[in-house]
C-alpha cells in the first residue's frame, strides 16, 4: 500500500515536482552582499561618479582659467593706460614749463616726481625726459643710471615710438634683455620727449602670484577628490573581493559535496520538516525544490525493508537516542535504489525543540565493491586451490593465512593442522621431514626473496620460491621439478659434447682467420698493382694529350706539301702516276690527321684537359650548317637526308662541342648507310632539354655488340662494316661531350634495319662561361 505524507498526498518520485529547498533559497538571498544590492540598484550613478568628478574639475578649471585670462587683459590695459597718461602729462608739463623758461635739471626732476606722485605710480615704473636727440636729461628713479644716455640706444624695437610718439601707442620693447611696456610722447616742436616705461614682469607679478595660488588650490582639490574616489573604489573592491571569497567558498563546499556524492540535511522534529542541500538532490537525481520536505515525502523513497522513518523519529523525540548512523536504500529518480549511509546528531539535547543535522553519503559503490571483493576472494581461493603448485601465505607475524590442498599433500598435513592463525614454526614441526634441502642464489639479491630445492621423502623434487608481500608477509609457491632433475644428467652430457664441438669450431675459425689474412695481403698487392696500372694509364693519356702539337705539325706539313704537288703550283710532276701518288698521300694524311685528332680529343677528355667555353647559341642554323656539310658526302651515295628541326632552339653550351657531336653522328650515319639509303635528323625541345635524334637505314648493329658502342678505341665489325675504316672514337667522343654538358647519348639498333642515336642535352645548366672537364 502506498504511503502518504502529512497532508495525505501520495508519495513517490512525483514529490520533487512540487517540493523544493526553501532554506537554500533563503540562505542565498541573505548571503547576497549589501554593496552589490546597492550598486545594482544604481548602476548608472556608480559608473557616473568618476565622470562627474572629472567634469566638475574641468568646469572649475575652465571657469577660473577664463577669469584669469580676463584679469590678465584688464591688468595689461590698466598698465598701458597709466603709461599713456603719464607720458601725456609729462609732455604737457614740459611744454608749460618751457613756455615759462628753459627747463634745468632740478625742474625736470621735480616734474618727474610730481607726475609719479600724481599718477600713483609704483617703484617699478620708469619716467624719463629727453631732449630733441632723445638723450635722457632726467630719469626717475635715479637708480636706473640712464641719465645722459640715448633712449633709442637703450630701447630695442621701439623705433615707431620715436617717429610717431603718442600715435604709436603703447609698445613692447626690449631693454637690457627684458620685455618692457613703453609710451613716448613728443612735444609739439619735437624738441623734447617724455617716456613712461615699466617691465612686463612687474605688470603681471601680482597676476602670476594669483595664478600660482589658483593652480595650487586646484591641484589640492583635485588630489583630495581623487583620493576620495580611490578610497571609494578600494573599499568597494575589498567588499566585492570578500563577498567573492565567501561565494567561492560556498561553491567549493557545494562542489565538494557533489563530487563526494554526499549531501547535508537538517531535520526539524517539531515541525516535521526536513531540509536537503542541493548536493542531496543531485545525489538522488531529483530537481532541487524551493520548499522543505515532510516526513512522508522522505519516507516514501526509503526502502521498506531498511527501516521506518516515523519509528526513528519517535525514538528521537522520546530521547532514547541522540544520534543516527544507519545504512539504507533510497529510490533514485530513474527508479533504481541507491545505498545511503546517514549520520546525524541532535544539535542541543537539552533544548525543548529537537533538531538534527547530519550528512548522507552515497555508499552504493562501496556496497557493490564489497560484493565484488567477496566474489573475487572466492574466485581467488578457487584458483589457488586448482593450481598444480603448492601455495601458502603467511602474515607479517609468520602466522598462517591460507594454503591449498597441494601444499598439504606435499608436506603431509591434514585439515586439522592448517588452521588459519597457527604459527609457522608450529606448522613446520608437523610436516614430514625433507630428504634434502638446498638454498639457491637469487639474481635479485637478498631483497628478491629466497629459492629452495627440496627433495621429499617419496623422491620427488620441489623448487620453492618465497617472496615478501607489501604488508610484510611471505608467500611460498612450490613447483614440482622432478622431471627437470631427471633430465639434468642428460643436459650435462649434452654440454660436454657441445664443448667439444665448440673446440673444433675454434680450430676452424683460427684456420679461417689465417686464410683471411692471406686474402687481405693478396688484396693489398692487387690494389698496389691497380694503382700502378692506373698511373700508367694516366701517364699514357697525359702523354697523348701533350703530343698533340708534335703529331699534328708533321701531318699538316705532309698534307700541305702533297696538296702543292697535286695542284702543280711549281710545275708539272711529269707523270700521271706521280699525281695519283700525291693524291693518295694527301688523302692518307687527312685520314691520319682525323684519326689522331680523335685520339687526342679522347685523350684530353680522359686526362681532364678538355675545356668548354659555354655560350648561348641558336642550334637551328648550327644543325642546318652541319647537315649541309654532310649532305655532300651523302649525295655521293645517293642517300636522302631528311631534317625536322624547330625554327628556334637556344641553349647554353660549347658551340664547337655541339657541332662535333652532330658531325660525328651524321658522318657515322652516312658511313654505315648503303647506296640509296635514308637518314632522318630531328631536333626539338622536350621538358627543358634539347633532344637530337639521327635515324638511318644502314647495316645496323648486332644486339650483343651494342654494349661496346661508345667505348674508346673499340669498333663493331660485321659483314657490312668491315670496309669502313676509322678510329672507333666518334661515338665515344660524342657521348663524353654530351655527358660534359650534363646530358646523355642512347643508341637503339636492329641489324639489317638501321640505327637510331638520341642525344639529350639540358637547355641551361651553369653559367655561360663555365669550363668543365670530363
Amino acid at each position: 500500500m502506498a504511503k502518504t505524507d502529512a497532508w495525505g498526498a501520495p508519495g513517490g518520485t512525483d514529490f520533487v515536482r512540487r517540493k523544493g529547498n526553501t532554506l537554500a533559497g533563503n540562505a542565498r538571498i541573505i548571503a547576497e552582499p549589501a554593496y552589490r544590492r546597492l550598486l545594482a540598484a544604481e548602476p548608472l550613478l556608480r559608473r557616473s561618479i568618476p565622470a562627474l568628478i572629472v567634469i566638475f574639475l574641468l568646469v572649475v578649471a575652465a571657469a577660473r582659467f577664463l577669469s584669469l585670462i580676463a584679469w590678465q587683459d584688464e591688468v595689461e590695459r590698466n598698465a598701458k593706460a597709466i603709461l599713456s597718461l603719464a607720458a601725456g602729462e609729462l609732455v604737457n608739463s614740459m611744454m608749460v614749463s618751457a613756455a615759462g623758461g628753459e627747463l634745468d635739471d632740478t625742474a625736470s626732476r621735480d616734474l618727474l616726481e610730481r607726475t609719479v606722485q600724481h599718477g600713483a605710480m609704483g617703484s617699478r615704473h620708469v619716467l624719463a625726459l629727453t631732449d630733441e636727440a632723445f638723450r635722457i636729461v632726467a630719469v626717475t628713479p635715479e637708480s636706473t643710471d640712464w641719465e645722459g644716455k640715448m633712449l633709442d640706444a637703450i630701447m630695442t624695437g621701439g623705433q615707431p615710438l620715436f617717429m610717431f610718439g603718442e600715435r604709436a601707442g603703447i609698445m613692447e620693447v626690449r631693454i637690457d634683455g627684458r620685455d618692457w611696456y613703453a609710451a613716448v610722447n613728443l612735444t609739439e616742436d619735437r624738441k623734447g620727449a617724455a617716456a613712461a616705461m615699466i617691465p612686463r614682469d612687474a605688470v603681471f607679478a601680482e597676476w602670476r602670484k594669483t595664478v600660482s595660488l589658483n593652480v595650487t588650490l586646484f591641484v589640492l582639490t583635485a588630489g583630495v577628490l581623487i583620493i576620495i574616489l580611490y578610497a571609494y573604489f578600494t573599499q568597494a573592491a575589498r567588499a566585492q573581493a570578500a563577498d567573492r571569497i565567501y561565494l567561492e567558498a560556498h561553491q567549493r563546499i557545494d562542489l565538494a559535496l557533489v563530487r563526494g556524492r554526499c549531501g547535508l540535511w537538517d531535520w526539524d522534529m517539531v515541525r516535521g520538516k526536513m531540509y536537503w542541500s542541493r548536493s542531496m538532490y543531485d545525489m538522488l537525481g531529483y530537481k532541487p525544490c524551493d520548499t522543505m520536505l515532510s516526513f512522508g515525502e522522505v519516507d516514501d523513497i526509503i526502502h521498506a525493508d531498511d527501516g521506518d522513518l516515523f519509528q526513528l523519529a519517535n525514538r528521537i523525540v522520546a530521547r532514547e537516542i541522540d544520534h543516527i548512523d544507519q545504512v539504507f536504500r533510497m529510490r533514485h529518480a530513474d527508479g533504481r535504489w541507491v545505498w545511503v549511509r546517514a549520520r546525524a546528531q541532535v544539535i542541543d539535547p537539552e533544548a525543548p525543540e529537537i533538531q538534527l543535522i547530519g550528512i548522507a553519503v552515497d555508499v552504493t559503490e562501496q556496497r557493490h565493491l564489497a560484493l565484488r571483493s567477496e566474489a573475487a576472494d572466492m574466485r581467488l581461493r578457487t584458483a589457488i586451490e586448482n593450481i598444480n603448485e603448492s601455495f601458502v601465505l603467511w602474515d607479517s607475524q609468520q602466522r598462517l593465512v591460507m594454503c591449498n590442498s597441494k601444499y598439504q599433500q606435499d608436506n603431509g598435513l591434514s585439515d586439522r593442522d592448517v588452521v588459519p592463525g597457527i604459527s609457522r614454526q608450529a606448522l613446520e614441526e608437523r610436516m614430514i621431514a625433507f630428504a634434502s634441502e638446498r638454498r639457491l642464489a637469487n639474481a635479485n639479491g637478498p631483497g628478491g626473496g629466497a629459492t629452495f630445492e627440496r627433495q621429499l621423502a617419496d623422491g620427488r623434487w620441489l623448487q620453492v620460491n618465497e617472496l615478501k608481500t607489501r604488508d610484510g608477509g611471505t608467500v611460498s609457491v612450490g613447483s614440482d621439478i622432478t622431471l627437470i632433475k631427471q633430465h639434468q644428467e642428460k643436459l650435462v652430457d649434452s654440454e660436454r659434447r657441445l664443448m667439444a664441438t665448440i673446440h673444433d669450431l675454434s680450430l676452424a675459425r683460427r684456420a679461417e682467420e689465417e686464410r683471411g689474412r692471406e686474402l687481405v695481403e693478396l688484396n693489398r698487392k692487387y690494389m698496389r698493382e691497380t694503382e700502378r696500372a692506373e698511373a700508367a694509364n694516366r701517364a699514357k693519356s697525359e702523354f697523348l694529350a701533350n703530343m698533340s702539337h708534335e703529331l699534328r705539325t708533321p701531318l699538316n706539313a705532309i698534307i700541305g706539301f702533297s696538296e702543292l704537288m697535286e695542284s702543280g703550283l711549281f710545275g708539272p710532276l711529269g707523270s700521271d702516276r706521280y699525281e695519283e701518288y700525291a693524291s693518295d698521300i694527301a688523302n692518307s694524311g687527312k685520314y691520319l690527321l682525323g684519326v689522331i685528332n680523335d685520339i687526342l680529343d679522347m685523350s684530353k677528355i680522359e686526362a681532364g684537359q678538355f675545356s668548354m667555353e659555354r655560350e648561348e647559341i641558336d642550334l637551328c642554323p648550327l644543325i642546318r650548317e652541319t647537315v649541309r656539310v654532310v649532305s655532300l658526302q651523302a649525295a655521293e651515295k645517293s642517300i636522302a637526308v631528311e631534317t625536322q628541326i624547330a625554327e628556334s632552339m637556344r641553349l647554353v653550351a660549347d658551340r664547337r662541342a655541339i657541332k662535333q657531336i652532330v658531325i660525328n653522328l651524321l658522318s657515322n650515319a652516312v658511313k654505315f648507310t648503303g647506296q640509296g639509303g635514308h637518314i632522318s635528323v630531328r631536333a626539338r625541345n622536350v621538358s627543358g632539354a634539347l633532344m637530337l635524334t639521327i635515324e638511318d637505314t644502314g647495316c645496323g648493329i648486332p644486339r650483343d655488340a651494342l654494349g661496346k658502342l661508345g667505348r674508346p678505341f673499340e669498333q663493331v665489325q660485321n659483314q657490312f662494316s668491315k670496309s669502313h675504316a676509322g678510329s672507333g672514337l666518334g661515338l665515344a667522343i660524342s657521348r663524353s661531350l654530351a655527358e660534359l654538358h650534363g646530358g646523355a647519348l642512347k643508341i637503339r639498333s636492329t641489324e639489317g634495319v638501321g640505327t637510331i642515336v638520341s642525344v639529350r642535352i639540358p637547355v641551361r645548366k651553369g653559367s655561360a662561361a663555365t669550363k668543365a672537364a670530363a
